[in-house]
């Protein structure tokens, strides 16, 4: 929390530019609605809408030009704000006004939510904190394009050891491969593991494929003496646990 005025009003302070006025200068109304959405973030940045809190953020890469409508483009085609910062890059720049800069000062917001909801997540025994784990992992995968298959690695205590990415598929598919899954289990020295992936169409159901997938993994565990605690399924609808599901 920037809790210091000054440090504040720095942060909320717009960009210079020694560039030469061209068509894209802000009028005097298009200034005047870029201070008074400030002062109003400063009063309280609880009270900005959505779209009004992304057009502070997008001040900050586009300091000339009329910023709501992008702003608005953006949650529109994205349907809200944890679907804009989810966007994969090339996602982001299809929206018009959205070039390069824009669209990766929106990935590292992304990118350090997810951050923070990692270290959240393994402050304490994974299995322990499971409300955080979730909300990590609506976090950075709910809104991914594509599926996207992740597996936590446990200690002995099930503190977190790694959180990787081991294979990134198509809209409805990531290939999985249990052998690569306990090779690297072992290379870490693991005890314990937490599978995850996320279903682009929203809904969290697991497949058939999904279930027997799952149980290739537990299977090959049990061979190598890693325990599989879960598989969670994460989609824009919520969250499912094959565990608690009973499926393996």
């Amino acid at each position: 929390m920037l809790e210091d005025a000054g440090l504040f009003s720095t942060f909320l302070a717009p960009q210079t530019s020694s560039a030469p006025a061209d068509r894209n200068t802000p009028r005097p109304d298009q200034l005047g609605h870029r201070e008074r959405l400030r002062r109003r973030a400063a009063a309280s940045l609880a009270a900005l809408p959505d779209y009004e809190l992304l057009e502070l953020l997008l001040a900050r890469s586009l300091p000339r030009g009329d910023i709501k409508p992008i702003a608005k483009a953006l949650l529109a085609r994205f349907g809200g704000l944890s679907g804009v910062f989810g966007a994969r890059v090339q996602e982001l720049r299809g929206v018009a006004g959205v070039g390069e800069a824009v669209a990766l000062d929106l990935k590292l917001l992304q990118e350090a939510t997810v951050r923070i909801g990692r270290a959240e997540a393994s402050r304490r025994p994974v299995v322990s904190s499971w409300s955080a784990l979730l909300t990590y992992a609506k976090v950075a995968m709910a809104h991914e394009s594509r599926e996207q298959f992740r597996v936590l690695f446990l200690d002995k205590k099930n503190q977190l050891i790694a959180d990787e990415v081991m294979n990134e598929g198509t809209v409805d598919h990531a290939p999985v491969y249990p052998r690569e899954v306990m090779r690297r289990a072992l290379e870490l020295s693991a005890s314990a593991i937490i599978l995850a992936h996320n279903h682009p169409s929203g809904d969290p159901s697991p497949s058939p494929a999904d279930v027997a997938m799952t149980r290739q993994v537990v299977e090959a565990g049990r061979v190598m003496g890693v325990v599989v605690h879960d598989h969670i399924v994460v989609g824009r609808d919520g969250v499912a646990s094959l565990k608690a599901l009973g499926l393996f």
